[in-house]
């Protein structure tokens, strides 16, 4: 049985029981009165079911609020009435020797109780679908919004692997005809990257010990072309190695060290990778030799663009992301996400 067949039975079956209540304290009781108010009880089902479809027929709910009031209002009054009417009846068909009742005066109380009664249906049956209606447009809001970020999620990934490839292959070209046995081993690391990328496209975040992984197969990559221009440090507190980051963020940032940083200093560079948690967020940091032009400060370029807006995705405004000069010879780009 439907939640709707529980409440009409439930509160028609109340209403009845009022009745009961009433006449038993007054010390009114009679023999015609448990089947008035069982008559009181379904006659109430009957005529608020036809109510309700009158209201579901014509999309009553979907209408403006002013209207939804009007018409319930006139509903339940015109309700009333036929219950009023037939309630009456029955009452007179089973005490017809009381003619000393007047006929209007115990109409019109039946009627204003029967007004009191349907209007709070009415008005009960409103707001359910009212929080209902609400509450689905929340849901459907909510599955928009999730669907919306997937294919932001998605779209941003797709162009990050291409972009990533692009590089990896240019570095792998460079070695092919001057050292071949290098390449086959480049070729290897590039083999371990796009496995490790392809499994991260499957998810919204990943472990930075994950992400790290890729980031140590791609600098193993570099560091065939850069040779000795390239040294890498860790700072990693142990602690940090299982907490969510975006996929391919941690390599984009890398990429991008090298590529503006280390790739345009004669004598190359070091790059220092830190992660650490800081008044419940988790940094991460890339520090690299060399300097960023203004443009590429204030968000120039595709992998700090595709940073920003993973972190603003994933976090909102809870997270953030900076590049700037911290010296002269030194590049830091630092990424703040909430602990979840």
């Amino acid at each position: 049985m439907s939640k709707y067949w529980w409440c009409q039975i439930l509160g028609w079956g109340a209403c009845a029981f009022l009745y009961f209540f009433v006449a038993v304290s007054m010390d009114k009781m009679e023999w015609w009165m448990p089947p008035y108010m069982l008559a009181t009880a379904l006659l109430g089902i009957a005529i608020t079911h036809g109510f309700r479809a009158i209201i579901v027929k014509y999309k009553w709910i979907e209408k403006p609020f002013e209207s939804v009031a009007i018409y319930f209002f006139f509903g339940s009054v015109v309700c009333a009435t036929i219950d009023s009417f037939i309630l009456s009846g029955f009452y007179y068909a089973m005490n017809h020797s009381h003619f000393e009742v007047d006929f209007y005066d115990n109409w019109l109380r039946t009627f204003l109780q029967q007004t009191t009664f349907i209007t709070l249906w009415a008005v009960i049956y409103f707001l359910w679908h009212y929080v209902e209606e609400s509450r689905n447009s929340q849901l459907n809001q909510l599955r928009l919004e999730t669907t919306v970020r997937t294919l932001e999620l998605k779209t941003i990934k797709s162009q990050l692997n291409p972009h990533f490839i692009f590089n990896a292959l240019n570095s792998i070209r460079a070695l092919v005809d001057e050292n071949p046995r290098r390449a086959r081993t480049a070729i290897t690391e590039l083999s371990n990257i796009l496995r490790n990328s392809m499994q991260a496209d499957k998810a919204e975040t990943v472990s930075l010990e994950n992400e790290l992984s890729i980031v140590k197969d791609y600098l193993a990559l570099e560091n065939i072309r850069f040779e000795e221009r390239l040294k890498v440090q860790y700072d990693i507190d142990p602690e940090t190695l299982e907490l969510p980051v975006p996929p391919l963020m941690l390599q984009t940032l890398v990429e991008n060290a090298i590529k503006h940083g280390i790739s345009r200093e004669v004598n190359g560079g070091l790059i220092l990778i830190g992660s650490h948690v800081h008044d419940m967020c988790h940094e991460i940091t890339i520090r690299n030799t060399g300097q960023i032009v203004e443009k590429q400060q204030n968000g120039g370029g595709f992998g700090l663009a595709s940073t920003r807006q993973r972190l603003g995705i994933l976090f909102g405004k809870r997270a953030s992301f900076d590049i700037k000069n911290i010296d002269h010879a030194t590049v830091e780009a630092k990424v703040l996400m909430p602990l979840l």
